[in-house]
């Protein structure tokens, strides 16, 4: 029961994801070019120049501020995250810990002795 709750959790996080794809890569684009013109405004000595940086500074934040709800894509990036490891760390424990071979606990003790 509890690998289908995780796989329905992960396939609603994938889909939230794959929504807010196109507003994340956005979002990405304009903090990186708010950088940019950051950095180009400080190398001008204009003043002309340095308001014609402000303004296009101004225009790209609001295409930044209109794309901030992509942070919940990256959540669901982050959840996707850990329900991978959740998944794989318990089939992995299930594995060690369940098995009718009753030689397993001493092999595995052995093992650990010999490091």
């Amino acid at each position: 029961m509890k690998k289908f709750l995780l796989f329905l959790a992960g396939l609603v996080a994938l889909t939230v994801l794959l929504v807010n794809l196109g507003p994340m890569i956005l979002l990405g684009v304009s903090v990186w070019l708010l950088y940019v013109v950051f950095k180009q405004f400080m190398k001008t000595d204009s003043t002309a120049a340095k308001i014609g940086w402000v303004v296009v500074g101004l225009i790209i934040l609001s295409i930044a501020v209109s794309n901030v709800y992509a942070v919940i894509g990256v959540a669901a990036a982050f959840v996707l995250y850990w329900i991978y490891k959740n998944w794989t760390s318990k089939s992995e424990e299930l594995r060690s810990t369940k098995s009718d071979d009753p030689f397993t606990n001493f092999e595995r003790q052995w093992a650990e002795m010999n490091k």
